[in-house]
């Protein structure tokens, strides 16, 4: 049941992002991707009035940027209680979407105003912006370059300083392209991705755009109960010193830590 399961909802996500775009659907197939269990490890409170866009560690602390015009910012939130320590308000009715750590500097995209906002870690005091074409959903840093997606199955892979196109890959399972990726976060060399409206996250290879593995947390979202349709997991963050892996959502009252381990076949 898992190994059908796994390709079945792979599949989902092509052919639903076909029907919304009038591309031809693509018959389910199998997917040779890892199945990957979540074990909750811990509970922290979170902002439900927070509509997640983006999630990093950094420093010791969450660092979180929020969507929805008039109300997105970028926030410092302390682990243990969820309480908002410090947080700056983007301009007019901008749309934040997706946070990437670059240094000591935060960078932060918008949704459809193509402008990529740099803030100082410490202060959330803005130092610098930069603009970019199409859309911005989520955003992660390799070391070298930035990875920008935009609900495409291409993610574009960018200079932190410039903010200019370096190169691309597209995201494919069995070689099938992958849409509507969202918040992206590196973890040990792998990118993983939230795919908007599903319940799970996948691991790609950022060298080639296959994905090879894939994290089933749809019994997150059943826990918390019923929740508003827009409310979706969307969230990822990784502490790298203290190999803790945290998720959450949009709206949601709960952030997870998680461990992630094989599927048992």
């Amino acid at each position: 049941m898992i190994r059908w399961m796994l390709p079945l909802t792979l599949a989902l996500a092509t052919t639903a992002a076909a029907a919304q775009t009038g591309t031809p659907p693509v018959a389910p197939a199998p997917v040779p991707v890892e199945g990957i269990a979540a074990r909750i490890v811990a509970r922290y409170p979170h902002d439900r009035t927070a509509f997640t866009q983006g999630l990093v560690w950094h420093d010791g602390a969450l660092f979180e940027s929020t969507g929805q015009p008039g109300v997105s910012d970028v926030r410092r939130v302390r682990l243990a209680d969820g309480k908002v320590l410090a947080r700056t308000k983007l301009p007019g009715l901008q749309f934040g979407e997706g946070l990437a750590v670059d240094g000591n500097q935060l960078v932060s995209i918008t949704w459809q105003d193509g402008i990529a906002h740099r803030w100082d870690a410490k202060t959330l005091k803005p130092v610098g912006r930069a603009r970019y074409p199409g859309e911005g959903w989520g955003l992660a840093n390799d070391g070298t370059s930035l990875i920008l997606s935009d609900g495409t199955p291409t993610l574009r892979f960018m200079d932190p300083k410039t903010f200019r196109e370096r190169r691309r890959v597209t995201v494919t399972a069995n070689g099938r392209p992958i849409h509507n990726l969202n918040e992206l976060e590196m973890i040990d060399g792998r990118l993983w991705g939230n795919i908007w409206h599903r319940d799970y996250i996948v691991r790609i290879d950022p060298a080639t755009g296959a994905v090879d593995g894939l994290v089933d947390l749809a019994p997150l979202r059943a826990e918390l109960g019923a929740l508003d349709p827009e409310a979706v997991l969307n969230g990822i963050a990784w502490d790298a010193a203290g190999k803790r892996l945290f998720v959450t959502g949009k709206w949601w009252p709960t952030l997870f830590e998680i461990a992630l381990e094989p599927v048992e076949q």
